[in-house]
């Protein structure tokens, strides 16, 4: 395990430290996680949905799963916001750090692990994930954040044109057609998707800001013991309650064991949110998660 864990924070780890060193330049970097965002990962996505048979009879069964895990997610953390008095723009953070996950560095570990079968099972959890997670706050945004309400229209654009999401229907509506691709056209996606992982990986330490941490506030740490810690346990939880196949279980609690994703502060920030406190949890996560995951993957798969 630790063998598939230890390249993918390496590589993070590698990104920080060129970014730090200002090579070879931030150009740069604002240009890979755009090419990774927009071309690599839909690439790869679509390819290992649209050539796999078992693809489409999985897509209900996650879909249930994941969406009830959702919801108790959610419940968790309107408590906790509760319980600790987080509220307005600081809650929108403590959501988001609660729920949303890394796609670049799940999609690598499960390729770490299990290869091509569990990357299947992988881009299903993401078609499923991405545009409930993104529903689910921009209603947070709209109760808790400052100017929520003149962006949910084009926030709502953002989600139905994520390259993500295009590329996880396309791909499971082109296994169901059974058409199959080309050789070419596959030589190609393999290509694209062999260049995704690394790239993507490098962008995500180019990302992290360690200054941010100063700015770190209590929505920190809950939001971390319930993202890296009690959202895992939920998730085996669950796959052991339904009967999940080992394979697939372990790919859904690596997708909740990620830490939160980069792009959570940029919504903090164009809908009003806390996009201080939102940097300082996404630098923090992505630390804690270089501990926390090899541990709760140890016992929890």
């Amino acid at each position: 395990m630790l063998n598939a864990l230890i390249p993918v924070f390496v590589l993070i780890l590698i990104g920080g430290t060129l970014k730090y060193l200002k090579f070879p330049g931030d150009d740069f970097w604002r240009g890979a996680e755009r090419l990774t965002y927009y071309l690599l990962f839909p690439a790869l996505l679509f390819l290992k949905l649209s050539t796999t048979v078992s693809a489409e009879a999985r897509f209900q069964e996650l879909l249930l799963l994941l969406i009830g895990l959702l919801l108790i997610i959610s419940v968790i953390i309107f408590i906790s916001g509760l319980v600790f008095r987080i509220r307005n723009a600081a809650f929108t953070s403590l959501f988001q750090g609660g729920i949303r996950f890394n796609t670049y560095v799940g999609l690598a570990v499960v390729d770490g692990l299990l290869g091509g079968e569990g990357l299947v099972i992988a881009a299903l959890v993401v078609g499923i994930l991405i545009p409930a997670i993104n529903l689910l706050c921009i209603m947070v945004f709209a109760i808790f954040g400052s100017s929520a309400r003149n962006s949910f229209g084009s926030i709502t654009k953002i989600i139905v044109t994520n390259p993500l999401i295009i590329a996880c229907m396309l791909g499971i509506c082109w296994n169901f057609l059974g058409l199959g691709l080309p050789y070419l056209l596959v030589s190609i996606l393999e290509l694209l998707s062999a260049t995704a992982l690394p790239l993507g990986l490098l962008s995500v330490g180019a990302g992290v800001q360690i200054y941010a941490l100063k700015n770190a506030t209590g929505s920190l740490f809950i939001s971390s013991v319930i993202k890296l810690l009690i959202v895992p346990y939920l998730a085996s939880s669950l796959c052991l309650l339904t009967g999940q196949p080992a394979y697939v279980t372990t790919v859904v609690v690596i997708f909740a064991a990620l830490p939160t994703a980069s792009s959570a502060y940029i919504l903090a920030r164009e809908l009003g949110g806390d996009a201080q406190s939102m940097a300082a949890i996404i630098t923090g996560q992505t630390l804690l998660a270089m501990v926390t995951m090899p541990l709760v993957l140890h016992y929890l798969t």
